[in-house]
């Protein structure tokens, strides 16, 4: 079983896509739904020499640029309950994919489908008032998630408890130090009981007895059927604790799309060290 062949020349091809099929098949049951499609995606940048040429751009579509593909052409899917590691070096299109599953980035062509109220571990941090009290952020923070206000109440003493803050809990996030604001983010991201779980290398938040909690708690939700995790990393032996399915890039292209064991071993044979 495996998704990944080379050319004659010895460089990179796509996957073999009935070999992909008949993983995908095989690793989960065809009768769960799909949670995640990228049908032919591709992103593209454009790079400007300044930022005042690219403020002009604004308003002027002839000023010079450049262009860089970060996501060139890939297409694959998800099913609900499945486990899913990108492997790749430093500007592969790892987070750039994750960004467009969160909706952060739209793709420049092609289409994303996104099913489910989805989590990422990204930006920690992303949409706190600075002003606003950490009880009162994890209510904001929850309506941006698209959370209704009784949601968020039946889950909020898990939040505060699992944030491990005390008294500061009412005070405003701007008297937080940055590892208060992480474990805060961490712990309204991991009690809202997500349907897709995106993990950008965020799992460092924190002493180690919160990290072996942080960890335990990811384990938890992935042990959910119905949780579908998405992960990014650059540690083969997290992605083989973490995940069952690995997906290989290079360059902004999908070169490798099977089993963990298998992706992980193409990578390490084949791009870990060129």
């Amino acid at each position: 079983m495996g998704g990944c062949r080379r050319d004659r020349q010895g460089e990179t091809a796509e996957p073999d896509r009935e070999r992909k099929d008949a993983v995908g098949r095989n690793m989960e049951s065809t009768d769960r739904k799909t949670a995640i499609e990228f049908r032919n995606v591709t992103k593209t940048y454009k790079l400007y020499r300044s930022d005042k040429l690219r403020l002009l751009s604004v308003f002027w579509k002839g000023v010079k640029h450049t262009e860089k593909r970060a996501v060139d052409n890939v297409s694959f899917s998800v099913r609900q309950g499945e486990s899913l590691a990108f492997i790749g070096r430093n500007g592969a299109g790892k987070s750039t994919i994750l960004k467009m599953i969160t909706g952060v980035a739209f793709p420049t062509e092609g289409d994303i489908v996104v099913e489910g109220r989805v989590s990422a571990l990204l930006e920690l941090t992303a949409g706190f008032d600075e002003e606003m009290s950490g009880r009162d952020n994890i209510y904001l923070k929850g309506q941006l998630m698209g959370l209704k206000d009784k949601e968020i109440e039946r889950r909020e003493e898990e939040i505060v408890a699992f944030a491990e803050l005390g008294e500061y809990i009412d005070q405003p996030v701007r008297t937080y130090s940055s590892g208060m604001r992480a474990k805060l983010g961490f712990a309204v991201n991991v009690c809202i009981e997500p349907e897709v779980f995106i993990v950008d290398e965020a799992l460092s938040v924190g002493d180690k007895v919160f990290q072996a909690k942080c960890l335990e708690k990811v384990n938890a939700l992935i042990e959910k059927d119905n949780v579908t995790l998405i992960f990014v990393t650059h540690s083969i032996d997290v992605a083989k604790k973490f995940c069952k399915r690995g997906i290989v890039l290079k360059e902004g292209r999908m070169v490798c799309d099977t089993d963990i064991e298998q992706a992980a071993a193409y990578y390490e044979q084949h791009m870990a060290d060129n």
